[in-house]
């Protein structure tokens, strides 16, 4: 479930990144009141440490993942 969460806050943070990169438009900075307000800088904590925790699932043993059961949701 974390890995979910994490992997829907990295996507959150690219698409982000995306609009600075293409607009200059941070929405994250948009909706909490600028880069400076607690709250955006809680908010862009909280992805940085989503896409942290992202980095270990790229080293991962896929066996012990079809372990868990995840294969087994189809």
């Amino acid at each position: 479930m974390l890995d979910k969460i994490s992997l829907a806050l990295v996507i959150i943070g690219a698409l982000n990144w995306g609009s600075i990169g293409l607009f200059q438009f941070d929405i994250v900075a948009w909706i909490f009141g600028g880069q400076g307000a607690i709250l955006s800088r809680i908010v862009y904590t909280i992805i940085a440490l989503a896409g942290v925790w992202c980095v270990s699932l790229l080293f991962r043993d896929t066996e012990s993942l079809a372990e868990t059961g995840v294969d087994d949701i189809q």
